[in-house]
C-alpha cells in the first residue's frame, strides 16, 4: 500500500528543516514561560504593602497559567520530533522583571510584568507567521496562548495607568 508522504505536514521528512526551525521556537518558548512562572512567584511573595495586596495576587493568579503554557509547548516540542530542553540549556534573559531593591517598589513589577508580557507577544506572533500554512497546530495553540499574554499586559497596563494617574509612576 503506497502512502502519500506529504500528507504528514510537518511530520513529513520533506518539511524536518521547517519542523527543526520550529521546535526551536518552541524551546524558546518553553523557557520564557518557565522564566516568567520563576519571576512571577518572586513577585507574588517579594512586594510589601497595602497597595502591592492586588498586583501580588494577580501575579499569583498568573502563575498557573504561565506554568501550563510552558506544559504545552513541551509537548508540542515533543510531538514535532524534538527533546525538551533540561535547564542547563536556560539562559535567563527577563532582567526588568528581577525584584527590585526597594520591596514597596510595585510600579518596577507592573513594568516588568508588561515588558516580559511583551516580551512573549512578539516572540509568539514571529511563531504564528513562522507556521502559517505549514503547522496548523502549532499556530493554532499558539493564537490561544498569545491572546493570553495580550489580556495579562493589557491588565498590567491599567495598573500602570493607575499608578500613573496617582503620581506614583
Amino acid at each position: 500500500m503506497e502512502t502519500n508522504r506529504g500528507s504528514e505536514g510537518i511530520l513529513s521528512e520533506e518539511m524536518s528543516e521547517k519542523r527543526g526551525e520550529i521546535v526551536e521556537l518552541l524551546k524558546t518558548a518553553y523557557f520564557m514561560e518557565l522564566e516568567t512562572v520563576m519571576n512571577y512567584v518572586t513577585n507574588s511573595i517579594n512586594p510589601d504593602g497595602v497597595r502591592a495586596q492586588e498586583v501580588k495576587e494577580s501575579i499569583e493568579e498568573d502563575i498557573q497559567e504561565e506554568l501550563t503554557h510552558a506544559q504545552q509547548f513541551a509537548a508540542r516540542i515533543k510531538e514535532l520530533y524534538g527533546v525538551v530542553p533540561g535547564s542547563m540549556e536556560f539562559k535567563a534573559s527577563q532582567d526588568t522583571l528581577q525584584p527590585p531593591d526597594d520591596q514597596v517598589d510595585i510600579v518596577h513589577v507592573i513594568k516588568g510584568v508588561i515588558d516580559a508580557e511583551e516580551g512573549a507577544i512578539q516572540h509568539y506572533t514571529r511563531m504564528v507567521e513562522e507556521t502559517e500554512e505549514v503547522d496548523p497546530v502549532t499556530q493554532d495553540m499558539v493564537i490561544e496562548i498569545l491572546h493570553d499574554e495580550q489580556g495579562h499586559k493589557r491588565l498590567f497596563e491599567g495598573f500602570l495607568r493607575e499608578y500613573e494617574a496617582e503620581g506614583l509612576a
